[in-house]
């Protein structure tokens, strides 16, 4: 069985959570440049076997796709294109940074530490992680 990464997707910074290897937890991984992606992924494919990647589609409060997704859906297919057998599965990341920070706040970090956006998007990576992993648990039922 293989790992699950996650990514929350932006122009700046793309967080990157992963699960163990029996898929049971996920965790921060890293935060990386998203022009870096690529490349971070075929090292760490050198030494783990990757079977999905989820990436967080953001949506508007109404459901709509917001201003980023095309972002997003430009980053699936080079994704695709990078690394074709491994399929890519996207779910809704609302609330996704906001939940992050409120578990940031709650963590006892320093407040600078709290505040990093790099934090920030790999715990936003670790929830979307998380969300697919509890949503696909409930899909089995």
């Amino acid at each position: 069985m293989g790992r699950i990464i996650a990514f929350d997707y932006g122009t700046k910074r793309v967080g990157v959570a992963v699960t163990d290897p029996l898929q049971i937890i996920a965790t921060g991984l890293t935060t990386i440049h998203p022009k870096d992606v690529v490349d971070f992924l075929k090292n760490y494919m050198q030494t783990e076997q990757v079977e999905l990647f989820v990436v967080g589609e953001p949506r508007q409060m109404d459901g709509t796709a917001s201003q980023s997704a095309p972002h997003v859906k430009g980053f699936i297919t080079i994704l695709k294109k990078a690394f074709p057998a491994i399929p890519v599965e996207k779910i809704d990341e609302r609330f996704t940074s906001k939940m992050a920070s409120a578990a940031i706040a709650q963590s006892g970090l320093k407040k600078s530490d709290r505040q990093s956006k790099s934090l920030i998007d790999t715990v936003s990576a670790t929830i979307i992680l998380q969300s697919w992993m509890e949503q696909r648990y409930l899909r089995r039922d």
